[in-house]
């Protein structure tokens, strides 16, 4: 049976800037290289399952100009389903982004990615009825987000949400979702900004797979685990998350069981770092077999 995941989420064109420090309030450093290259969470997590061999569509909005032409081209060419793009007259999202010694900052501008609209969701509910793993994150609309998991809700869909960017969010949300993907930071505010009681508290607290960088992966299932990371050279952190959310859809839909899921994706995440590029730097599966292979020997 194919492995259909669903993807709605960002688009964006990431400009990427290479230097030796980021520069301070008011202060001018010189960069050594530039590149545009495609990116937004929803494109990278969509790429990231479709290189692991997954059937994605990707439910999203691109704008009526050059990027929005390029970006639509490329994730066909990356073998993600574009029929559900919508262009719309709005500029296309984009992603402003400095390297420095394997770390990065971030400033993203999300253009026709907030045109994404919860009457364009319910348009497409047979497309979140007939998947296996619906995954999303936050540079879209909420009310958005939010039809799109009582979608997910009603057709018995597992739903994973990766909270990137965070932000506050209602715990009927929390609630309705399987999983919940935040970072160690991410987690923190999640949690203490969310207004729960202590039941609440626990009950989202065991629903998060908490990426850690460096530090692995943290998750329950029965009793928190602790899933160390695997050694690699960075070249570019950029796209490590999305990498393994869409990696994370991927195992949960071929029906691995969590800390299988989880172990995999932490492979993803790991061998994504190595490249230049967010979602350049996605591996293939038989990468990710050969990698594992590699340390297993």
């Amino acid at each position: 049976m194919t492995n259909k995941i669903t993807v709605i989420g960002s688009i964006n064109m990431d400009l990427v800037t290479r230097t030796t420090s980021l520069p301070q309030m008011g202060e001018t450093v010189l960069g050594s290289s530039f590149l545009t290259t495609p990116g937004g969470k929803g494109a990278n997590q969509a790429v990231a399952a479709a290189k692991l061999g997954a059937d994605v569509t990707l439910i999203g909005c691109v704008g009526d100009d050059m990027f929005g032409d390029q970006l639509k081209r490329h994730l066909q060419n990356q073998g993600v389903r574009t029929d559900y793009i919508k262009t719309v007259k709005v500029e296309t999202g984009i992603a402003s982004i400095t390297l420095a010694n394997g770390d990065n900052s971030i400033i993203v501008v999300p253009g026709a990615n907030s045109e994404l609209s919860v009457q364009m969701v319910e348009e497409l509910e047979h497309e979140i009825a007939g998947s296996k793993v619906l995954l999303l994150q936050l540079e879209i609309p909420l009310a958005t987000v939010y039809k799109a998991v009582e979608l997910a809700n009603k057709h018995k869909v597992r739903v994973i949400l990766n909270p990137a960017p965070i932000q506050l969010l209602p715990k009927e949300l929390l609630q309705k979702v399987d999983y919940l993907t935040p970072n160690e930071y991410e987690q923190t505010l999640l949690i203490t900004a969310s207004q729960l009681t202590a039941t609440e508290r626990k009950e989202i607290e065991e629903k998060c797979i908490v990426t850690k960088g460096n530090k692995g992966v943290s998750f329950f299932e029965k009793f928190f685990t602790e899933v160390p990371a695997y050694t690699v050279e960075v070249v570019d952190s950029t796209g490590a998350g999305d990498s393994f959310n869409g990696a994370l859809a991927v195992a949960l839909g071929e029906g691995k069981m969590l800390q299988e899921a989880i172990l995999f994706a932490n492979a993803v995440g790991a061998l994504s770092v190595t490249k230049l590029g967010a979602q350049t730097g996605m591996p293939t599966k038989e990468e990710v077999t050969s990698f594992l292979l590699s340390i297993e020997g």
